[in-house]
């Protein structure tokens, strides 16, 4: 089975990434981007947006798409995940829904964290750092 998933890339003033510590299955305790699930009814734009206010309390615009990947999940489920690049436009960033906690990183932050499998990978792929 397939599950169609978005992910926001958003980057602060300072180069930073906006990460979130999942709180749940899959992946709970691992640090990514916030994102999720997109519903039958929602567009990636849609879902990305509900996904990062959910996750985070920010309000984001969102803007191309920086890339694709597909991640194993359980049951043999695979998790289609496409990343857009993100901008805030309002709110406070605080933890919410399934997020343990949120922060701006560096990459060199990012590093120091567990992360979920290939993130790092693909955002330097995908030249998301600056």
């Amino acid at each position: 089975m397939r599950v169609n998933c978005v992910g926001a890339i958003v980057v602060d003033a300072q180069g930073r990434i906006l990460l979130v510590q999942r709180g749940h299955a899959p992946g709970a305790g691992l640090w990514s981007i916030p994102g999720g699930r997109v519903e039958p009814h929602e567009t990636d734009a849609a879902a990305l947006r509900r996904e990062v206010l959910e996750e985070t309390g920010l309000h984001v615009a969102v803007g191309a798409l920086a890339g694709a990947v597909e991640r194993p999940g359980p049951g043999g489920v695979t998790y289609e995940i496409r990343d857009y690049l993100a901008t805030v436009t309002g709110g406070v960033p605080s933890a919410g829904d399934d997020a343990a906690d949120v922060r701006w990183c560096s990459r060199e932050d990012a590093e120091g964290l567990p992360l979920t499998e290939g993130l790092l990978e693909a955002l330097t792929e995908w030249r998301a750092w600056p």
